[in-house]
This record gives structure tokens, C-alpha cells and sequence, in this order.
């Protein structure tokens, strides 16, 4: 059972599936520590059903719950009636709270798939945004810039093709960042994507005399069809598919997709990984051949 200053696998879980880590040399120093962190992660209840494409960061997530850390998994159903457009090239509708009650039905027993659930603490973000008032959402919001929010690549294309951005997507950040302040988060684990967002939420807390987050941030994995994975776009493996539908699925991917599949998906040792794809580049394996090893 590995301790919590466990230094390998404290390297593993900084390099593993990481895209970037901000501040990596802060973040090393207080694992080595054995400092017991809170590291966060929220999920919106966009869909009833979580694709693997999440259980990147999910499977992060358990990594810091195995070094003995304290996760904290925040189910997303205020914001999910706001609706995040971090990764849309369109405004992203606004669910109904009664349609967010029906997603978020099985997002515990789905989680569980990955998570020690008894030792992990969910929370509702309703729990702390439905309580602001205006005038403190203001006060959020003073601490950010227009030309913040407009910088960013996906508001920058819209822009570009004249399509509407609403005020609403504005707040979304300022709720995420609040989440942060409002769990007391050391580390918060985010997609590419979520970038600004997750550095909202050092601002947040810095607003809020807090000491502001690491972040963690993945790459977001290829759906079925070679586009990123989404409900959305049903290109997507679901935690509670079968395993037949899984394997038929997986077949139908090109070879060379399988690889990053391995490494973001799974823990399966990088070195064996390697073989995989050494094997594939060379023809001496296909997809049925590795998963049948598995």
C-alpha cells in the first residue's frame, strides 16, 4: 500500500495523463510534504450516462485518493442549468432543473466504478450558489475582465462568425471559481478545455483570502469516430455499456487509436503500454490480439 509521500508514485500521477500542471513545483513540494490535500473535481450532469472520456480525470482523481489524499467530487447541478461552452463552438442550451434530476440520478453508482466512494466526499454545488445574492455575484465578477473572458480561443472563433455569445456564459466561470472557494480545494483536476476556468478559481480564492489551487489538466481523448469524444456527438464509450457493447465499440476503432485509450483510460503500466505500441507500429498485433490480453 503505497504512503502518501510515496515519491514514485507521486511522479506517476504528476506525469500520467497531464497535460499541464500549474504550479508544478508547488504542487511536488506539498505531495512531498505528506500534507493531506483536498483535490477537487466537478462534473456537470449534462447527460444521464459519463463516457469514459471522463474517467481521465476521475481515474486522476483516485490516484491522489490512493496516496491518502482527501477528493472531493462535485456534482455540478446548479451549474448544469447554466451550461459551460468551455469546449462548444456554440452557446451550449441551459438545462431545466427537472432534467438535471434525472441525469444526475446514477452519477454516484457511475463514479463509484473508479472511486472509493465511502471516502470520497460528494458535494452539490446548489448547496453553496444558490445562496448568493446579486450584489455578491457582482463583487465575484469585478475581479474578472471582458477582455479576459474574450481571449479565449472558442470566443474568439464565435466572435470571428458573428454568433451570439450571451451574458450568461460570462457568470459560468465565476461559479466553477466559486466552487473552489466553497470546498476549500487544494487542487482542482480539469479537461484542456477547462483551463480558464480552473485559473478562475485561483482568483477566486485568492479574493476570498484563500490560498489559491494547483491545477491539473488532461487531454480530452478522441471519440469513436476520430472527433472529440461527447454525448453530444454519440461517438462515445458509456461507463454502464455492457462489456459486449464495449468491445464492439473499441473494435471499431482505427488501431492506433487504442494507444492513447491505454494510457489515459487505464492503469495498466506505461511499460507494457509501450509494447502495445511498438507491436502495433510494427504489425505484429492488432487491437482484438492486445484486448483479448487483457
Amino acid at each position: 500500500m503505497p504512503t502518501i509521500t510515496d515519491s514514485k508514485k507521486i511522479d506517476n500521477l504528476l506525469t500520467r495523463g497531464v497535460f499541464e500542471v500549474i504550479d508544478l513545483g508547488h504542487l511536488k513540494k506539498k505531495l512531498l510534504s505528506g500534507k493531506k490535500l483536498r483535490v477537487k473535481l466537478g462534473i456537470d450532469p449534462t447527460s444521464p450516462n459519463l463516457h469514459i472520456g471522463r474517467s481521465i480525470p476521475i481515474l486522476k482523481l483516485r490516484d491522489f485518493q490512493e496516496l491518502g489524499h482527501q477528493v472531493v467530487f462535485i456534482v455540478g447541478d446548479f451549474t448544469g442549468t447554466i451550461g459551460d461552452t468551455s469546449d462548444k463552438e456554440s452557446e451550449r442550451p441551459a438545462l431545466s432543473d427537472e432534467q438535471v434530476k434525472v441525469n444526475v440520478k446514477t452519477y454516484i453508482e457511475q463514479v463509484g466504478r473508479i472511486l472509493d466512494v465511502d471516502k470520497t466526499e460528494v458535494r452539490y454545488n446548489s448547496e453553496w450558489l444558490r445562496k448568493l445574492d446579486y450584489k455578491e455575484v457582482c463583487r465575484q465578477a469585478d475581479i474578472f475582465s471582458l477582455a479576459e473572458f474574450i481571449a479565449r480561443k472558442n470566443i474568439k472563433q464565435r466572435l470571428r462568425a458573428e454568433n451570439r455569445i450571451s451574458l450568461r456564459e460570462l457568470i459560468y466561470p465565476l461559479m466553477q471559481g466559486y466552487d473552489s472557494v466553497a470546498v476549500k480545494a487544494d487542487v482542482e483536476l480539469g479537461g484542456t478545455d477547462q483551463r480558464f476556468n480552473l485559473l478562475a478559481g485561483r482568483k477566486m480564492q485568492s479574493f476570498y483570502k484563500q490560498k489559491p489551487q494547483d491545477i491539473m489538466t488532461n487531454i480530452l481523448i478522441d471519440g469513436l469516430d476520430g472527433r472529440k469524444m461527447s454525448s453530444s456527438w454519440g461517438n462515445v464509450i458509456d461507463f454502464l455499456d455492457s462489456p459486449k457493447e464495449m468491445f464492439g465499440k473499441v473494435m471499431s476503432m482505427d488501431d492506433q487509436m487504442i494507444i492513447p485509450y491505454f494510457e489515459h483510460c487505464t492503469r495498466i503500466p506505461m511499460q507494457k503500454v509501450k509494447e502495445f505500441e511498438d507491436q502495433l507500429k510494427n504489425g505484429k498485433n492488432t487491437i482484438h490480439g492486445i484486448l483479448k490480453w487483457n
